[in-house]
């Protein structure tokens, strides 16, 4: 860092304080003490409060923060600003000393009083260390926006840190209503709140009885996802703001190490298209049983090189200090406000580093253990209810820490800018309240039945004319494959891949909106976190299973906020999984993997839709019907090579809405011939014409989306699910049924306990590990659920010799004893 000039151009320094070198401390040092010495309102405010210190650094920082905003006519005075910083000091040391007595502690005593051996928890629980930091980066949040007048989104990627944020939003008044009805400002309400930290309780119909969480929840103000698994956030947080909106979101470094994409941001932020975003890393170096690799590789001398590698622009925090985190939140927006205002005027982005604010400190700091392992979880040596010594430390600590009763109301107050400044309250910022519209559809372009077409070519026209249709939301496609192999050539022609030097000729752009990388986490939560626009994933089927921590995250929260009647507003997204499994027969057995989808059909089905679209009329149909939709996942499994059109539009509408349909049937059908999946449907329809042939009354059923018809597990999924009676209009119980599924068989029928009669009646063929490298039929051959394996299973339903309707080198084919090739041969030769 360079300071050759007057104290004030050391606010432009991005290191620490511990990064200065000794002339240039003793210049700031002196520069806020003399700031110090004729200002009473700074002075107060640089005095700090508890465990909460300013260092000079931060206060020369804060000084020139304070006298901008007056200048601009955000502040009306210095003395407004500084009172607001020294209210945050003080709402942030009660909000540590709530969260350790979550942690610990049976009773608050608003009062500070000791707490005796049965005023702590017999099994304390909490991430207490990683929340303690979190109280002062949440409280600067708070500070910032009360300084400026703006509320910002917030993302917390530290999700098991979440009684730092429900602690400062009960203390703020920033609850939402199941908070607010439960918990205030006296010492009932307050024990109450740390009583249902970790109360383990349960509701009769098997839901929390609490509304507090291990996590981030549907019931924490202003959540947006749950954070449970570490880094994506990370993934999220630049994809996710509105232009003209802003977005703070606090990191983990341990998961910056560990999840691939995160550094990735500065590739994907845009002036022309992007919100501001304020990523702040908590440094505090340790994760569960070790130093982090940062800490290892250098700390923080070394991150700051790592991001500087990466497009980053490092800036130096203290993390123990909500004032610091306010200076560097703003610090970081400045830049990215910059480029936007560039690119309005000249046309052109300066593309300046994105600013990335490091706030260190050590884990747990403020508490007894902090920098220990011990931090983490419980930083005491022993449990304050039995232990003495702990309860002494504990005691010690909160008298640090505690802030009179009258003293923290009125902090309450100064903080409270919401009202005079006109903008709403944090856990009701733009991000938490999204509500999209559903966008303008134009009718897909209908094929004829028995033409041939490509289901992937059809929907990615569909796609073009959605997106072309509604220029007002902003487009996102997570593409970790190659669009062209896909079949989206329309697509990327139009939308092209977003990267910084674009080759010309070819299908790239500065502001492209396909987000591309050889990363399945960070792709598919480029289009998660894109909750404003219109999204689209496009992946090989094999390594859609990458994705599936990130997606069941969204499912999981999106189902909590319904829940919680806060419904999310975003459009559903569609997975398009395509050269799929049958597909990539001709690769080996890694590019042959239907595990996303089973995995997908055990979640509820409210939430995820898998649909399996024959055809190119299909694949539109259910390309509209996920944009028509809020707050799910489409799964949709689709086919990229030519295959005839088997339904018509007004069936391929049915389909859709039924999840299921008769391409054949018969009044006194003795056996019901089921297929999932174009190539299935391919199998079952040979297998038909030749029962058909042969005299046997057989019904041909496509099951497009079997979730629709398990057994719903709870009344909400119960009410996208069929009832008995509609489900008996396709599957009569007691009738024979083969199912051929483009999934594994045993994870199918486990979903549809309800078509299965038991292995008299059922038989279900698919994928059954094997693979290598084929063509679809071999490979359909290996896994025994050719069109010939079908007859074999409804002979043996039956009770029939199949070899009634196999010639003698096809039931020997069949059986394993002859050539394969026999079973592929041209259906006019039958």
């Amino acid at each position: 860092m360079i300071y050759d000039a007057t104290p004030d151009e050391c606010v432009l320094a991005c290191g620490t304080s511990e990064a200065l070198d000794a002339p240039l401390r003793r210049r700031i040092e002196a520069e806020a003490a003399g700031r110090r010495a004729n200002d009473r309102d700074f002075a107060h405010w640089a005095a700090g409060y508890g465990a909460i210190v300013h260092d000079a650094l931060t206060q020369v920082r804060v000084r020139a923060l304070i006298e901008t905003l007056v200048g601009q006519r955000i502040l009306p005075d210095a003395q407004t600003g500084y009172r607001r910083l020294a209210a945050a000091d003080r709402i942030a040391s009660a909000a540590m000393w709530l969260v350790v007595h979550m942690t610990y502690a049976r009773s608050v005593r608003l009062d500070g009083s000791p707490l005796g051996a049965d005023d702590f928890k017999r099994h304390p629980e909490g991430h207490t260390g990683g929340s303690l930091n979190m109280v002062p980066a949440y409280a600067g949040y708070l500070a910032i926006n009360a300084l400026t007048g703006d509320t910002r989104a917030w993302l917390m990627g530290q999700g098991h840190c979440v009684a730092a944020v429900d602690a400062l939003n009960l203390l703020s008044g920033n609850m939402t209503p199941e908070h607010a009805g439960r918990y205030g400002l006296d010492d009932r309400r307050l024990s109450d709140f740390v009583g249902d930290f970790y109360a383990y309780g349960v509701t009769a119909d098997g839901y929390p009885s609490s509304p507090l969480g291990s996590h981030v929840n549907a019931y924490t103000g202003g959540s947006l996802q749950e954070g449970g698994y570490l880094g994506f956030a990370e993934l999220h947080y630049v994809h996710a703001p509105l232009p003209g909106e802003r977005l703070v979101a606090f990191l983990s470094d341990g998961a910056f190490e560990e999840q691939r994409g995160s550094d990735w941001a500065p590739r994907w932020w845009r002036p022309q298209d992007s919100g501001l975003v304020s990523p702040i890393m908590v440094l505090n170096g340790r994760r569960i049983e070790q130093r982090s690799q940062i800490a290892q590789e250098g700390g923080e001398r070394w991150l700051h090189a790592h991001l500087r590698l990466n497009g980053f622009q490092p800036v130096g925090l203290d993390g123990r200090d909500p004032a610091s985190i306010a200076w560097g939140i703003h610090e970081i927006e400045l830049r990215q406000q910059t480029r936007i205002e560039a690119f309005a005027s000249a046309g052109f982005d300066t593309a300046a580093p994105l600013r990335y604010g490091i706030a260190q400190a050590p884990k747990g700091y403020g508490f007894p253990g902090a920098g220990s392992n011990r931090a983490h979880n419980l930083p005491l040596p022993g449990n304050p209810h039995s232990d003495q010594a702990s309860r002494e430390l504990f005691n010690a600590a909160c008298a640090t820490l505690h802030v009179a009763e009258a003293e923290l109301r009125e902090a309450i107050g100064v903080l409270a800018t919401h009202g005079q400044q006109r903008r709403p309250l944090e856990r009701d910022h733009a991000l938490a309240t999204r509500q999209v519209r559903p966008p303008a559809s134009p009718t897909p372009r209908w094929r004829a039945r028995g033409e041939t077409h490509s289901p992937m070519a059809a929907l990615d026209e569909q796609f073009v004319a959605i997106a072309a249709a509604n220029p007002d939301l902003r487009v996102r496609v997570g593409n970790p494959d190659e669009l062209r192999s896909n079949r989206l050539d329309r697509s990327l022609d139009l939308l092209k891949h977003r990267v910084q030097s674009p080759e010309p000729g070819v299908a790239e752009s500065h502001a492209g909106s396909v987000i591309t990388a050889l990363n399945e986490e960070a792709v598919v939560c480029a289009a998660l976190a894109n909750k404003g626009g219109i999204n689209l994933v496009v992946t090989y089927e094999a390594f859609a299973v990458k994705m599936l921590g990130a997606l069941r995250q969204e499912l999981t929260f999106a189902r909590q906020l319904r829940r919680a009647g806060r419904a999310p507003g975003w459009l559903s997204v569609p997975l398009v999984l395509t050269s799929h499994t049958w597909e990539n027969a001709k690769n080996e057995q890694s590019h042959q993997d239907p595990t996303l989808v089973e995995a997908l059909l055990g979640e509820m089905q409210d939430c995820v839709r898998i649909v399996f679209p024959p055809d190119a009329n299909c694949a539109c149909t259910a390309l509209q019907a996920a944009y028509a939709d809020h707050g799910r996942i489409f799964a949709l499994v689709v086919p990229k090579r030519e295959v005839p059109v088997a339904l018509d539009a007004e069936q391929a509408m049915a389909l859709q809405y039924d999840g299921a349909a008769f391409l054949e049937r018969s009044v006194d059908a003795e056996i019901d011939l089921v297929a999932t999946g174009a190539y299935q449907l391919a199998a079952a329809g040979r297998a038909w014409r030749r029962l058909r042939s042969r005299g046997v009354a057989t019904n041909l059923i496509y099951l497009a989306e079997p979730g629709r018809f398990r057994t719903p597990r709870d009344e909400e999924e119960a009410q996208y699910i069929h009832d008995d009676e509609t489900v008996r209009r396709w599957f009569v119980p007691g009738r024979p049924r083969v199912f051929l599924t483009h999934t594994r068989p045993e994870p199918f029928l486990g979903a549809l306990r309800r078509l299965d009669d038991g292995p008299a009646l059922t038989a279900a063929l698919g994928y059954r590990n094997r693979g290598g490298t084929f063509d679809v039929d071999g490979l359909m051959f290996a896994n025994r659920c050719t069109w010939a394996h079908a007859l074999l299973a409804a002979g043996t339903l039956l009770k029939r010799s199949a070899a009634a309707w196999l010639d003698a080198q096809e039931y020997d084919a069949a059986l394993g004893r002859g050539a394969p090739e026999h079973l592929c041969r041209d259906e006019s030769d039958d």
